[in-house]
């Protein structure tokens, strides 16, 4: 069985690194799995770059200018892609993408390299025009890692449900126009995916999972819920002192710590909550660690001394800032299937959040974490509080190690991608989805 993963990173972002467990996993079950992706950090030479004819002349006599031609261009495609948001000036500043830019390259790559499935994860930033995804010839399978497949362009709607039935007047955009961007993307999504002969859309989580259900666009689309894996002997508890040592950190005081792609500068992580919270909370000998973010020039106010880590990719070291902690705090207004939190609890470490998206589907209130009221800033700090001050707390660390164990771990759950896989090409979609 071959497998074609369509990603536009391989090992940069949430998204990338989800879509690389899985190939990793595939690999080490004897399935002979491939990825394609814009931009290419990892040295594995299943993944393959999407590149012209031209691109591949070029780096074919300067190898050295291969990474910086990748990043080249992808901006480049990025850019053209986002243009027509230029005309939307009062948007908020949080992704929004079109995916109308032609590519032939890669749908021409796919094809050649004849996959019995394809499996697209996060395709934007100007990877595939959505209308172009009907010449696959491979039965497709997409994981939505936000609800950028379903929507008029945004990646996390905040709370509007327009997607249901027909995108306009967006508020992202912040646009009062009905036949704005968001309009006509959305009805060229649903007439692309109307015309693609073998789809099957996986949410990551179940609450992404009903909102795909929901939406007008996969309506009549096989969606299931499956959701992503992780290497438990990897992600693994690691003597706390220790990793204070290598990163810096006191080991006199408790660590809170927060995370995430452009932690501070966006306002769906919900660094405003934290900092609310932190503020609420009746808390001693307490410092932070931000990762995802260096320090910015002008510093938020916030109640403790901050430590910013900075952009962290690889597993070793996202290990080892997860056991540094002593809590990590996800106050995003919306959230998917996290791996902030899915890759903390598996290094025993416990979790507070909002009760929203997936976020349930990890954290098990006050078992192996906190889930807060949403947006509730109070009750964001009342978990901090339960969880720092609690005297069960090796016991909360036991218990996040556990739930990932038994529920996400890539051994579990790789053999349900494969009978999925397995059921789509003999056209018996079977798999148990439960997990």
């Amino acid at each position: 069985m071959k497998i074609l993963i369509i990603n536009t990173f391989d090992i940069e972002g949430g998204a990338a690194r989800a879509a690389y467990r899985l190939h990793r996993a595939l690999l080490h079950h004897g399935i002979d799995s491939k990825m394609i992706v814009m931009r290419k950090k990892s040295d594995d030479y299943r993944v393959l770059v999407n590149s012209s004819a031209m691109r591949k002349k070029i780096t074919s006599e300067f190898p050295a200018l291969n990474y910086l031609l990748q990043s080249l261009s992808l901006h480049f495609r990025s850019a053209l892609d986002c243009l027509p948001l230029f005309f939307y000036r009062r948007r908020i500043r949080t992704i929004f993408s079109i995916g109308n830019l032609p590519n032939k390259s890669i749908i021409n790559q796919i094809n050649d390299l004849n996959p019995d499935i394809v499996h697209l994860h996060w395709i934007c930033a100007g990877m595939i025009r959505i209308s172009e995804l009907k010449k696959i010839k491979a039965p497709i399978v997409w994981s939505l890692h936000d609800m950028w497949a379903f929507t008029g362009g945004c990646h996390y709607s905040q709370c509007c449900d327009k997607y249901f039935l027909q995108c306009n007047a967006c508020k992202i955009l912040g646009s009062n126009l009905k036949k704005d961007i968001s309009f006509r993307n959305h009805l060229n999504k649903k007439k692309a995916i109307s015309e693609i002969n073998n789809l099957t859309i996986v949410g990551l989580s179940t609450w992404i999972t009903f909102c795909a259900r929901k939406s007008s666009l996969f309506i009549d689309t096989t969606v299931i819920n499956l959701p992503n894996l992780i290497n438990t002997n990897k992600f693994l508890p690691v003597n706390k002192k220790e990793c204070r040592g290598i990163l810096g950190l006191p080991t006199d005081k408790k660590i809170i710590l927060f995370g995430a792609m452009n932690a501070v500068s966006d306002p769906r992580k919900g660094f405003k909550e934290l900092q609310n919270a932190l503020r609420e909370a009746n808390l001693q000998s307490i410092e932070l660690a931000i990762f995802g973010s260096s320090q910015p020039e002008n510093q938020s106010e916030l109640p403790y001394k901050s430590n910013y880590l900075g952009q962290i990719n690889d597993e070793i070291s996202l290990t080892i800032v997860y056991s540094s902690c002593d809590v990590v705090v996800v106050p995003s207004l919306q959230e998917n299937l996290s791996n902030v939190i899915m890759e903390s609890l598996s290094c025993g470490t416990p979790v507070v959040a909002f009760d929203i998206g997936g976020n349930c589907d990890l954290i098990d209130h006050k078992v192996n974490g906190y889930l807060a009221k949403p947006y509730d800033s109070r009750d964001l700090a009342k978990g901090i509080e339960w969880v720092l001050n609690n005297n069960d707390y090796n016991d909360i660390c036991l218990n996040a190690r556990q739930k990932i164990v038994q529920k996400f771990d890539s051994q579990v759950i790789v053999e349900k991608y494969i009978e999925l896989y397995q059921s789509i090409i003999k056209n018996e979609f079977s798999v148990s989805t439960d997990s």
